[in-house]
């Protein structure tokens, strides 16, 4: 289905000069990257912007939210003061469906049980103009390149894999709900302007290797924070090689690397699937203007110059890979997968393979999946793990049972859940999974940090392709190798599996399904209503200003050791019903988090009566008694989703600065939206110096600009002393937000 037509059309009328005039600003032939973002500048470009240095404001063409995020973000945008959004919105209902007995039984029970959020969100876009995506309709990410993504396009979307629309060439950026309400009021977005990273594919896939193996090795070699700050530009005949789904899926874990976007030319592929989809003029247009939708021939020919860092990879000699346990970039080659289980003990027995999510749910992944099933299925094998199948959006879904592909999973018990997030994002009932016992399973999606997948910190979560999951799956075995390796059918008999097979696009076509789709009539939308007993939403009240004192004094909190994602400061999972109500959700702050003095988790000195005690009991203590905290992080702090409430409950809770060694990307500037500091050692040897007794004390503050550090006095509990630096990235209009006390107390001031 094609939305917002004539915008697009709009844009690609303009697209060629507004192209030809960055040209010649820059006087250098431009990559990819940087034709879409000069063209996407909130006012016309009049000087080069450099790269991981200067900030710049953009206009996205849109802003897509999840149901999970859009509460908060909603909001927000209520206590702006407007009358409808500036730009096109959505809301997608996709996280809040737990995934327990299968699609039409967890369907109706998330309909009741979520009853009073999705009302709210429903009437919520119809009052302000908003698309709005029910429960059922799909996974935000498959529904925008379904229906909205467009080559050459911006969006911004709350959710940290909002790249996925890479895939159809579009600049797609994962952001906090603050970032998302400066656009939807019509203000600009602010971004630093971002470095590129050039990846050169060569060669075609073969055999067993599908896209998703791409990124995988890709994670193994820059690591989960080796794109921060970064676009990922990829380029060469490998590249056009892959069906637009295969790019998203790249795009789409572009933000486990810490990625900003990652992007694909325009090509004969995206044509294809934009058409399949009943976008025909969009493909038509987009074509006309094929070469401004694709890097300049002088980058393509010599990428090394133009490239802050380039990488090339062949793909005829790609293998499979496998990467975990806990973190998306511990890739393994499935040839090595034996030997690396063997040396970290890891357990082999897999329990559960999972299939879907918002990375690996379309036509090509299922039926690729389903190919390896029916060979199974024909040769006499059984699946030795439990097998779970997630669709990634209702037209999927709708196509799969057409085409007789769940019918194929059903063979083998597979079972199927709803058109969501699911067990993804820990939205799994897992049976057992309480019990906390040590076990193995694989799965199709982008992230397995500790506990994400089911609740477990003892669940061992690898990511694969879906091919390689159904193949493991069948297995039973971490190690099988389906390149080499047999497996012993019901006769006795030794079974070489077949390599997958599987098309892009359905053979008699997708059709048209867009089912669950609410279209907003702003005709006499009623107000609002949020209950006063509500524990699922709560109306926002306004962060306080800085009170204008030039030193902060800020016992610590708990110093973080290792690995802090958003997960761990702000848990999915059950935490989810509370995404509407601060003060709820407030109550699992860091619990997720490793005391550094104590390797214990949940667990941090009360300095007020010398007691331990769970992280927001002793937060909530301090902001009782009037004073603020302050939280020591290690390197990467923040990574993961791009959830602000992991911003919004320390800021709730009194803690007014966050100083660690490095922060990612989304959470560092979700925490400078909403009023608190968030600073770095500049001498990351620094973190070691600083005790949990100890008091900071942050000043000049009265003085605070951009690229001066900040200076920190350490008062331990002995009555010694240290001085340490604390360097920060804030602009001038960054420091008017943490002197209103958020940027959107900037908003709502500016429209009374």
């Amino acid at each position: 289905m094609q939305f917002d037509i004539e915008l697009i059309e709009l844009f690609y009328k303009t697209l060629s000069a507004r192209i030809s005039g960055i040209k010649e600003l820059l006087n250098h032939p431009l990559t990819l990257s940087e034709k879409l973002l000069y063209a996407h500048l909130f006012r016309e470009p009049s000087q080069v912007l450099i790269r991981s240095v200067d900030y710049a404001d953009f206009r996205p063409d849109r802003v897509a939210m999840q149901d999970a995020t859009a509460q908060m973000a909603l909001l927000q945008f209520m206590m702006a003061g407007k009358d409808r959004t500036a730009v096109p919105t959505s809301v997608h209902c996709d996280h809040l469906i737990l995934a327990k007995s299968g699609a039409a039984e967890d369907l109706q029970t998330a309909t009741v049980v979520n009853n009073e959020v999705y009302d709210f969100l429903s009437s919520a876009c119809n009052k302000y103009g908003i698309g709005f995506w029910k429960p059922g309709a799909g996974i935000i990410h498959q529904i925008i390149l379904e229906n909205y993504a467009f080559p050459g396009g911006m969006m911004i979307g709350t959710d940290s894999h909002t790249p996925n629309a890479g895939g159809l060439g579009m600049i797609a950026i994962g952001v906090g709900g603050a970032d998302a309400v400066d656009v939807m009021t019509g203000m600009e977005w602010e971004l630093k302007f971002p470095k590129i990273i050039g990846i050169k594919l060569i060669g075609r896939l073969n055999g067993w290797v599908s896209a998703k193996d791409i990124i995988l090795k890709i994670a193994g070699i820059l690591t989960v924070k080796g794109g921060t700050g970064c676009i990922i530009e990829y380029f060469g005949e490998g590249a056009n090689s892959l069906s637009a789904t295969g790019k998203a899926t790249i795009c789409n874990m572009g933000a486990e690397l810490g990625a900003t976007c990652s992007i694909f030319g325009f090509d004969e592929a995206m044509s294809k699937y934009l058409q399949a989809t009943g976008r025909e003029k969009v493909a038509q247009l987009a074509t006309g203007v094929g070469a401004d939708l694709n890097p300049d021939p002088e980058v393509l020919a010599s990428p090394e110059k133009y490239f802050d860092q380039f990488i090339e990879i062949d793909l005829s000699t790609l293998e499979p890979y496998i990467n975990g346990p806990f973190s998306p970039d511990l890739a393994t080659p499935v040839s090595e997968m034996k030997a690396a289980a063997a040396a970290n003990a890891w357990p082999t027995t897999v329990e559960v393979g999972l299939i879907g999510s918002c990375t690996n749910s379309s036509y090509e992944d299922l039926s690729r999946a389903a190919s390896v099933v029916k060979n199974a299925y024909e040769n006499h094998l059984k699946a030795k793990s439990v097998f779970t199948i997630t669709p990634g959006s209702e037209q999927i879904r709708a196509i799969c049972e057409r085409d007789g592909i769940f019918d194929i999973f059903r063979k083998i018990g597979g079972q199927i859940f709803a058109n969501a997030c699911g067990p993804c994002i820990g939205q799994w009932e897992r049976a057992g999974s309480e019990q906390g016992l040590k076990n193995t399973v694989i799965h199709s999606f982008n992230r397995n940090f500790s506990k994400r997948v089911d609740g477990n910190p003892n669940t061992h979560a690898f990511v694969a392709s879906p091919e390689m999951v159904a193949a493991i799956a069948l297995a039973g075995d971490l190690t099988f190798n389906p390149i080499t390796d047999t497996l012993m059918n019901e006769k006795g008999e030794m079974v070489k599996l077949d390599p997958p097979f599987g098309t892009d696009l359905p053979s008699i076509g997708f059709g048209t399904v867009v089912e669950g789709y609410q279209k907003p009539t702003m005709a006499d939308a009623p107000e609002i209503v949020i209950k006063q007993d509500s524990d699922r939403l709560q109306k926002l009240q306004p962060f306080k200003a800085w009170d204008g004192n030039d030193t902060m004094a800020l016992s610590v909190l708990i110093k973080v050791k290792g690995k802090c994602t958003t997960d761990h400061i702000s848990m999915a999972g059950k935490w989810l019903k509370y995404r509407g109500h601060l003060a709820n959700i407030s109550d699992n702050l860091l619990i997720g988090a490793i005391n550094f003095f104590n390797d214990k988790p949940n667990s941090v000195l009360n300095t007020m009566n010398g007691e331990y005690a769970t992280v927001p009991e002793v937060a909530k203590e301090f902001k009782k008694n009037g004073e603020a905290t302050i939280v020591i992080g290690d390197e990467n702090y923040g990574e993961g989703s791009s959830r602000e409430h992991a911003a919004m409950e320390p800021r709730f809770l009194n803690v007014k600065a966050i100083l660690a060694r490095s922060f990612a990307r989304i959470h560092e500037t979700n925490l400078k939206k909403q009023g608190m500091l968030a600073l770095t050692f500049k001498d990351k040897n620094d973190y070691l110096k600083v005790r949990e007794d100890d008091v900071l004390t942050i000043s000049g503050l009265a003085d605070f600009k951009a690229g001066k550090p900040l200076e920190i006095l350490i008062v331990h509990r002995d009555g010694t002393t240290e001085t340490i630096q604390a360097n920060h990235t804030y602009n001038a209009a960054q420091i008017e937000w943490f002197k209103a006390g958020s940027s959107l107390n900037l908003i709502r001031n500016s429209n009374k």
